[in-house]
């Protein structure tokens, strides 16, 4: 039975592709010497929060996805950032692929939230593999599932995943909202006489500052 054994040597952003995108560059290594006519592999990959530190800056934009930092030690669990399939190529003892995994910007998605407010330091990935392998050996072409104890860790530079954003927003961001609510900032923007949507925010924000409904 082939050991495969998963590496993540770097993640880079991809500068040309139709939406925001990282590239992970995987290392596999197939340990009893079988040649791998091909590997149609799944990754999960997940972020696990418990392993880095934050800033009092970080705890407060992190409230409204771990609770009060005092109950972090309960709230504080890995979930998902993306789920991906690759072919991997035939080769022998090991190889080098690299899987793209495209990123949405969207502020509801837990994962996007997360990285987007991170100021400094790594972010935690998590990386679960499963799918097949099709093998060359003395009965000819066999497949064999991956262990589901296939797996590696990677810790990416925040300034890799704010680099990629800004490729792609620069000093942007989305937020997503309801037609009523567009509507009503709309009649807001145009009964103001406000230029902008940064204006119209900008205007409700000091509103709510001074205390005005």
């Amino acid at each position: 039975m082939a050991r495969f054994r998963f590496h993540c040597l770097d993640v880079r952003p991809e500068p040309y592709a139709a939406v925001p995108t990282l590239v992970f560059r995987l290392a596999i290594a197939e340990e009893t010497g079988a040649t791998v006519e091909g590997m149609l592999l799944r990754c999960q990959i997940q972020i696990d929060p418990r392993f880095r530190r934050y800033t009092d800056t970080e705890r407060l934009a992190l409230r409204d996805l771990f609770d009060e930092p005092r109950r972090w030690h309960q709230t504080l669990r890995p979930f998902p950032f993306a789920s991906v399939t690759c072919v991997v190529p035939r080769f022998s003892g090991c190889t080098e692929v690299e899987m793209p995994v495209t990123c949405t910007y969207d502020f509801e998605v837990a994962a996007s939230r997360f990285c987007t407010v991170l100021e400094q330091g790594e972010i935690p990935f998590l990386l679960l593999f499963s799918g097949s392998a099709f093998l060359n050996g003395s009965q000819g072409i066999t497949a064999e599932l991956l262990s589901w104890e296939s797996e590696t860790q990677y810790r990416l530079p925040v300034q890799v995943w704010q680099a990629m954003l800004d490729a792609y927003f620069p000093d942007s961001g989305w937020i997503r909202l309801s037609r009523e609510t567009i509507a009503a900032l709309q009649r807001f923007k145009a009964s103001r006489g406000l230029p902008t949507w940064e204006s119209v925010m900008a205007a409700l924000l000091a509103a709510a500052e001074r205390g005005e409904t």
